[in-house]
């Protein structure tokens, strides 16, 4: 155990931010450089070693967080990214965007604010790249056999990490310019800077990872010439299909998707392009949903000089404690505040779009919407709650609803669909099709960044088992298993 007493005489201390108005004039991440790293010992004494560690349960990779918290409170920074990396892949990538359902499973946010997982996390793999401690680590010898793994996320990553390593020749196929998937582009850069993915791609190209950039399958390659190519294929696409808002006034320019919008400033970042097609500057900005997406959303908006954001959320404000229906260790849904949040503009709850108006140039202007409220169940307009707000341009970022099949992926792989539209797969990742996987929310539908690298490392099992007939890979967390977290 590190410190017994930890959780009684140490409070609780976050990583700091830094002040808003030094924030929102450039693209770096949000926080202090440096500012974990003298506090993060102390906080890792505050776990309890629990007797049952049900931060193990709320994670779904299983991370094994009182070890790595031991190590990190001695400062034994080697032996805690051991550990850390036991689990995790990609600890850099969590620890900075994972929504820390590890944290909502803390035994001592029972009745005290629970430990600082995640910020101990990022602290304990930003140490050891610093240090040197993360290094290539080539197979020991080939298998002979080939894979390719279709999408750059981390679902596909994880599996091309894993199978590797395994002694499999891996090629992963990107449709866009650069590996990453919605890592690269659907994170904003002061969310995680593209750094960390970069240095990653480089350790993994060095264990032998080959990547194919600009190649969608299904459109510039075929399903049949793939499975001609390798011995076995893993899909992770994503749940790439935007949810859209059929309202009147929906056609009008400047009504984008967020992953419309939200690549366009991260192409900026990387240089390809000086000004974003689609900006914020001076704009009344109106983000309709309120989720992480939303929030990346208005973070970027304030960077790019919004005159004004307002973001929208169909449902009721979250409360600011665990309803009686999410009980610990739930993930409970609550009231979050991130630090877009923090820069300024209104968030709206339990308010729905009726339609937009444009100007005579077809340019969006302002946006119609209404109060709503639950009744019997059912979602109902309150009667003259009606009200306008000017929107000259507006993202839309309600979620996504299933792999893209425009591309004739799915078709021209002969894929089954379960009912809610993902690719079907039963308990080892393996679809209809002999030798074709699915990982991530590809299979899953849209859902957490550990869901995918926790997928990503199962199916990978399941595709060096269907290779080889037996796999020293980690165990599989089963796909049908949603009792771990949302």
């Amino acid at each position: 155990m590190a410190d017994p007493k930890g959780f009684l005489t140490t409070g609780r201390e976050v990583a700091r931010t830094r002040p808003v108005g030094e924030r929102v004039k450039d693209w770096n991440e949000v926080y202090v450089p440096g500012s974990l790293l003298p506090i993060i010992s102390k906080q890792a004494g505050r776990c309890m070693d629990c007797g049952i560690p049900f931060c193990h349960n709320g994670c779904p990779l299983g991370n094994l967080i009182p070890e790595w918290n031991d190590y990190a409170y001695r400062e034994d920074w080697s032996a805690a990214s051991e550990r850390l990396h036991a689990t995790n892949n990609f600890p850099e990538f969590t620890g900075r965007l994972c929504p820390a359902p590890c944290e909502s499973a803390c035994v001592l946010g029972i009745n005290q604010p629970a430990v600082t997982i995640k910020n101990v996390e990022v602290s304990i793999i930003d140490k050891a790249w610093d240090s040197g401690d993360v290094t290539p680590q080539p197979p020991e010898r080939l298998s002979g056999k080939t894979v390719a793994v279709i999408g750059s996320g981390p679902a596909g990553l994880a599996a091309a990490q894993q199978l590797t390593r395994a002694g499999h020749t891996v090629v992963v196929y990107e449709r866009a310019d650069r590996i990453g998937g919605l890592l690269r582009y659907g994170i904003p850069e002061f969310k995680m800077e593209k750094s960390h993915i970069n240095r990653r791609i480089e350790q993994m190209r060095a264990e032998g990872t080959k990547f194919r950039t600009e190649t969608e399958v299904g459109r510039d390659i075929d399903a049949a010439k793939l499975r001609r190519r390798y011995d076995s294929i893993v899909i992770a696409a994503g749940a790439t299909v935007s949810r859209d808002l059929p309202v009147p006034g929906r056609e009008l320019n400047g009504v984008h998707f967020a992953m419309e919008y939200l690549p366009l400033a991260n192409k900026v970042q990387e240089g390809d392009l000086t000004v974003s097609p689609i900006t914020a500057e001076g704009k009344h900005v109106v983000v309709i949903g309120g989720g992480d997406t939303g929030a990346d959303c208005v973070g970027t908006a304030h960077r790019q000089g919004a005159a004004s954001v307002t973001q929208l959320e169909i449902m009721p404000r979250p409360g600011e404690d665990r309803n009686a229906d999410q009980p610990w260790p739930t993930f409970p849904m609550l009231y979050k505040v991130t630090s877009a949040h923090e820069e300024g503009g209104d968030r709206l709850y339990s308010v729905s779009t009726t339609h937009f108006e444009g100007d005579e140039d077809g340019n969006v202007q302002s946006l119609h919407l209404v109060e709503v409220e639950f009744k019997d169940g059912k979602l109902e307009q309150k009667a003259g709650t009606e009200r306008v707000i000017p929107a000259q341009l507006v993202t839309l970022a309600m979620g996504f609803t299933g792999t893209d099949q425009a591309n004739g992926l799915v078709q021209q792989f002969g894929l089954d669909l379960d009912a809610r539209g993902n690719i079907a797969r039963d308990e080892d990742y393996a679809t209809n099709v002999d030798g074709v996987y699915v990982a991530g929310d590809a299979g899953r539908g849209q859902s957490l960044i550990v869901w995918a690298i926790a997928e990503g490392r199962s199916a990978a099992r399941g595709v060096d088992r269907y290779l080889t007939g037996a796999s020293a890979l980690p165990a599989p967390i089963r796909p049908t298993d949603r009792s771990l977290t949302v």
